[in-house]
């Protein structure tokens, strides 16, 4: 039986790039989104270019019930969940002054809470079969903090103590716990930038360029396969030297 991983948030950008990537592996894919929308399906057809299977399966990992069942579906399908990537994650940005409540709440409840959500229903099977890779995308600015995103780095932050905390926790059932922190990164996110704003990031980047979706992929490759099985409770950073 080959291996399974479950990405979440995994129709577009980064999320996209890293089922893609493991599917390259040999890895049967499940990917999760919240709505139905148009590049699902592409999504799904680009992954099963690799030979392997791909279910989608839909919910709201901010709702615990939504993700127990998702998680259900997924082991009913593929038997096992191998791999679980928390890509899922929203961004409402702006200074504090203007942020209200429920932009902040949302944006936790989304990102942070999100990923306890899914890693809460997955981590019994992995426990059971005493092996599994968990691997949560945050952010440099987790790390960093960044002016308009108090709710965003907040989140990020949380999941890297979320990450460290988990790791020590299941260490002993070799279940290994990463986290891996993008910097500027080009996707759809980005993409509304002006060319002026974006070459003003790049200059402040040691390698002058904005980073890929694949460039995240890579690392997450790297994370769930055999050659990190010595490296748990981390946080790699994939933001071109920005954050030494």
């Amino acid at each position: 039986m080959g291996k399974v991983a479950l990405i979440t948030g995994a129709t577009r950008g980064i999320g996209k790039q890293i089922a893609i990537k493991l599917a390259k592996e040999g890895y049967d894919i499940a990917i999760n989104y919240r709505r139905e929308n148009e590049e699902l399906a592409n999504a799904k057809a680009e992954i099963e270019k690799n030979n392997v299977k791909c279910l989608t399966v839909q919910g709201d990992v901010s709702n615990f019930e939504d993700t127990k069942r998702f998680v259900d579906e997924v082991i009913n399908e593929f038997g096992a969940i191998d791999v679980l990537v928390n890509n899922a994650g929203i961004t409402k940005d702006m200074l504090i002054l203007r942020m209200q409540k429920e932009d902040f709440e949302s944006v936790i409840k989304v990102n942070l809470t999100g990923t306890f959500n899914v890693t809460k229903n997955v981590v019994p099977y992995m426990m059971k079969k005493r092996c599994g890779r968990i691997i949560n995308i945050s952010s440099v600015v987790g790390i960093s903090g960044n002016a308009g995103q108090t709710n965003y780095s907040a989140s990020k932050a949380g999941i890297i103590g979320f990450t460290k905390s988990l790791a020590k926790e299941v260490a002993s059932r070799n279940i290994l716990v990463n986290a891996v922190a993008p910097g500027f990164i080009e996707t759809d996110m980005t993409s509304v930038l002006k060319d002026d704003v974006k070459a003003e990031i790049a200059k402040n980047i040691p390698l002058k360029r904005m980073g890929t979706a694949e460039d995240v992929a890579n690392v997450v490759k790297f994370l769930a396969s055999e050659d990190s099985s010595y490296i748990t409770g981390q946080v790699i950073n994939v933001d071109g030297g920005m954050l030494m």
